[in-house]
């Protein structure tokens, strides 16, 4: 025999008002029914047209961009949306001289925002690597740099764009839907 019971869970009726924003003047309690009742979710991730965000950030070979940089600052991109940085940098440090820094920033036409910086240590002569994986938000008019001081700082970067600058997912490349 069905039954219907009602449920007084703030936290459950929290999660309504949020997910379904059209239902937040609605004044009823929630209810529950024995009676099974089949539901068919027709959202695009349960048919499986959206790839899992854990998969979306897979580098592709037609969507990977890699730099090598030594000696100089070089624009890795100036398209607006999310992009992961996935690289390692490779620098010496020297027993005598000044400090300096080797940079990965994001350059807004009217100032820098370090995103990985590499402050050299003054002691013992040493090659040093360090690797970083990193997310980044490009607005409309910001350029990501990345800044070798000289040719003993060398950055090897694997630029990939992961969503618009609206949140859409890119898919990676050659990926299609089956």
């Amino acid at each position: 025999m069905p039954q219907i019971i009602q449920i007084t869970s703030e936290a459950l009726q929290a999660t309504i008002r949020r997910l379904l924003p059209s239902q937040q003047g609605f004044g009823q309690d929630l209810q529950a029914s024995n009676v099974i009742t089949p539901v068919i979710d027709l959202t695009p991730t349960a048919e499986g047209s959206v790839l899992p965000s854990y998969l979306q950030t897979a580098f592709s070979f037609g969507a990977l961009n890699n730099f090598i940089v030594s000696n100089t600052t070089t624009s890795l991109t100036t398209t607006p949306g999310f992009y992961r940085f996935f690289g390692s940098v490779y620098y010496r440090t020297f027993s005598t001289g000044s400090g300096t820094q080797a940079r990965l920033f994001i350059d807004d036409g009217s100032g820098t925002e370090d995103v990985q910086r590499i402050d050299y240590l003054i002691g013992n002569s040493s090659t040093n690597y360090q690797s970083f994986d990193l997310n980044v938000f490009l607005r409309a008019g910001d350029t990501l740099k990345v800044t070798s001081p000289s040719v003993d700082v060398i950055w090897n970067v694997n630029v990939s764009q992961i969503a618009d600058v609206k949140g859409n997912l890119v898919n990676p490349s050659g990926f299609t839907f089956e």
